[in-house]
Parts: structure tokens; sequence; C-alpha cells
């Protein structure tokens, strides 16, 4: 490791403290852990807040909740979801559409701690490089879940899904379900950073398509106050859709980030020093031009 390496986020702890510098992060983990810990509750206590999965579950006996994605592989399957299956993945996508859907990746998703760990140990470590798989790749799993569904009759992604493999391991036992999650985390921390979630997971892909109109966006509202630490770079899982925000001024492009690849995890935030970025909605700042940006699925 360079004796000039340094771990990002030094100048946001001394300038904010520890705290400030990990506010959205440490909400984000309670979040994920609430809701881990509302499903675990019924089995581990008998106290069914929660019945279900994140694929399907009823909240208090009354408010149904369901993946879309799951919902089209098994309309793609040949099998005709009930009412309630409907309901609660119009609820799901209304939620989404209004907070952006990749916010499942980084605030639901629990596989995402194990990804975020990996990626934390590369940052202390120092390591940098690795493969480079194109960001299209977790478009083409997308696909290929669909026409698999569709082929078998099958809901294709729960085969090999670490999020379920995860949860019923909790549950059950993990049994060879620890595999599949310890193959992610040194796939992330080995082979490719943000691998998993960033160019693999069709997940991701899904929920990305809801970003794009999502009204809850990341801006670099004071990108004037930036002193090129780039530490937003460096910690961010997506870090290709902060550049325009942030380098755009006088090119036509807006400080809102509004590509679909943006998680919303708030890192940014919590690691810039100056302040720079903020959440806000679409609608902040209307100079922005345009919303999607091709390259952006590209390695």
């Amino acid at each position: 490791m360079s004796a000039e390496h340094t771990i990002p986020g030094a100048e946001s702890m001394a300038a904010k403290g520890w705290l400030g510098a990990h506010k959205w992060l440490i909400r984000r983990r309670a979040v994920q852990l609430t809701i881990l810990l509302m499903f675990l509750l019924g089995p581990w206590a008998g106290l069914w807040i929660v019945k279900g999965n994140l694929n399907a579950s009823l909240t208090l006996g009354v408010l149904p909740l369901t993946d879309p994605y799951v919902l089209l592989q098994s309309v793609l399957g040949g099998y005709w979801p009930e009412t309630n299956a409907w309901l609660g993945a119009g609820i799901v996508l209304a939620v989404y559409l209004l907070v952006g859907g990749r916010v499942y990746c980084s605030w639901v998703c629990p596989v995402n701690m194990v990804t975020d760990a990996a990626h934390s140990l590369r940052l202390r470590l120092g390591l940098s490089g690795g493969l480079r798989i194109s960001r299209a790749a977790r478009y083409w799993m997308l696909g290929m879940t669909l026409v698999i569904s569709m082929a078998l009759g099958v809901v294709a992604w729960e085969l090999v899904n670490p999020v379920s493999m995860l949860h019923r391991g909790i549950i059950f036992g993990m049994g060879l379900g620890w595999l599949a999650i310890l193959a992610v985390f040194l796939f992330e921390f080995g082979v490719s950073r943000h691998g998993w979630c960033g160019r693999l997971c069709p997940v991701g892909a899904f929920y990305g398509l809801l970003t794009v109109p999502a009204v809850l966006k990341v801006t670099a509202a004071n990108r004037e106050q930036c002193n090129d630490c780039m530490d937003c770079l460096k910690i961010c899982p997506e870090p290709r859709v902060i550049t325009p925000a942030l380098k755009g001024a006088g090119k036509g492009i807006g400080p809102v980030i509004r590509s679909a690849s943006c998680t919303n995890c708030g890192r940014c935030i919590d690691i810039c020093s100056k302040d720079v970025f903020r959440f806000a909605t679409r609608f902040s700042h209307h100079e922005t031009t345009g919303i999607f940006h091709p390259k952006e699925v590209q390695s």
C-alpha cells in the first residue's frame, strides 16, 4: 500500500466529525437491518409483523408488497398472480417511481451490506484495479432471466438469487448459502470493484428503469465549492454518474444526478467535506438537460 494512500472521508470526518461523515450510511444500515428484523421476528419470536420475504409479503395482515421483477417473471412463466400480488406490485412501483428504483439496492437489499464491506476493505487496503465488466452486462442478465422464465416456466432469478439465499439461510440455517454470500464478497473484493451490484445483478438493472422518472434525486447543488479531492468518486458505487453533475457547469448540464444508475445511497453527501451534494427533487434545477445517458451502461 502506498505511503500516500489515505482512506476517503478523512477530510469529511475532520470537518464534520465521524457521525456527520456517516449519517446517511448509518440511516441506510438502520433501514436495512430493521427490514430484515421485521421478517425475522415471526419465525424467531412468533411476532408476525411481516409475513413472507422481499419477493412477496403481507405487513400487519393488511399491506401486500410484491417485487414487480418477480411478478413479471411469474407472468412470463405462465403463472397468473392473485389480485393481492398485483396490488402489492403496484404499491412497490409507486414508491420506487417516487424515490428511485435503485433505492432498493442501497437501502433495502441485505446483500448490499456484504458488497459494501468488500468495497470498504478494498479502500482500507488501498487496492485498485480489477476485472472490468461492461455495465451493460446487467441488462443482458435481466433479459436472460426473463427469457429463461418464459422458456422454462420458472421464476428464473430465484434459482440463484443471493438475497433469497441469505434470507432463507438466516431463518433456517445457511448451509451452502454461505458459499453464495462468500462468493459475492470475494468477487467484489478480489475480482471486480462494484462488480456484482453495478455490473451483473439483474435486480439493479430492473429497478434502475424506475429511477429515470423518479422524483428524489441527489444534486451537486454547491458544485462550485468542490476542491477536487475525488473522495466522492472513490466511495460512490456508480462513480460515472457524479462527473456530469459535478463538472457540467457551462456545458448545459445541471447539477442534478439523473442517471438510472444512481442508487441514492447518500455516500457522496457524507463523504464531501465541502457539502457539495444534498438530496433534492428532479425539479430543483431546470437547467439540467437529458435524463439518461446510454454511455453510462458501458464499462
